[in-house]
């Protein structure tokens, strides 16, 4: 693992790091914000994905998590979105696919298997290497994220409730199968078959009997995104009879911007602490 950068932030430690990735085939980079508790023991861990022509970076930059994290001892983790590299598959042309629209999955199509295993990462290669590195308790984790990425942390939630205590979004895409913006990748990286789509669609996930405690969905009314693309009502339909708790929140006037996820990101880390105490 080489070290890009470290800086002090309220106490804490925001690094940025990079590491020969043997799920994607590339270098990957990835962020973390070390609280100062973690100096003396071991902490919680927040998992952040985030969505579509993202990296690491633009939550570390925008997000304003450092205050709260450090006060509440969080442990933030935000890799990167999709593979990286100029052997990477990508359509230069498309912002929703390729790099930067990794969307969470592992692609089964060539020429995207061999790179696009971003599940895999997310789930095993990338928490390996943390928990190695980092005085992180992985007995307390949670996950949240933004966009695509509200997309993987959801999914990502609902087949692995054993290992997640928590789990909230900011404007997930939350019926990816059926979205304007994910449809045509999903059939790209995993092929014609729509059932084995249904792996990565939070709505498909909890109709065919997958199950996660509760969830907490900030999302904006003035997303220009809402109707075609996210869709939070869909969730909220898919969840009414299970026993699975929502709480969605229509936010007034808020659009799919990082003015958002900051307004509200406080609100997400607390819930997060509580859950993860």
């Amino acid at each position: 693992m080489k070290i890009l950068s470290q800086n002090t932030a309220f106490g804490g430690m925001q690094g940025v790091f990079q590491h020969d990735s043997q799920a994607c085939h590339c270098e990957m980079t990835f962020a973390v914000f070390v609280p100062p508790q973690a100096i003396h023991e071991k902490r919680p861990v927040l998992w952040y994905l985030s969505g579509l022509t993202c990296s690491h970076a633009n939550v570390m930059e925008k997000g304003e998590y450092r205050r709260l994290a450090a006060e509440l001892g969080l442990i933030i983790v935000c890799p990167d979105v999709s593979p990286r590299g100029d052997d990477v598959p990508d359509e230069k042309t498309n912002w929703q696919m390729g790099k930067g629209a990794g969307f969470y999955l592992d692609a089964t199509q060539a020429p995207w298997a061999e790179h696009y295993q971003m599940y895999r990462y997310v789930t095993e290669e990338l928490p390996e290497l943390v928990a190695q590195q980092f005085r992180v308790d992985m007995d307390r984790q949670g996950i949240f994220g933004h966009s695509m990425g509200g997309h993987g942390a959801m999914t990502i939630a609902l087949k692995n409730p054993e290992r997640f205590r928590s789990c909230s979004a900011f404007a997930p895409i939350v019926a990816p199968m059926t979205a304007d913006w994910s449809e045509p990748a999903f059939e790209k990286y995993l092929g014609p078959d729509r059932s084995a789509w249904r792996a990565y669609d939070a709505c498909a996930l909890v109709e065919d009997g997958a199950r996660f405690p509760e969830f907490l969905i900030d999302q904006g009314t003035a997303d220009g995104f809402l109707d075609k693309g996210l869709r939070p009502w869909l969730f909220e339909e898919a969840v009414k009879d299970t026993q699975i708790k929502l709480t969605l929140r229509m936010q007034e006037r808020y659009d799919h911007s990082y003015y958002f996820i900051s307004t509200f990101m406080d609100d997400h880390l607390r819930y997060h602490a509580e859950r993860l105490a």
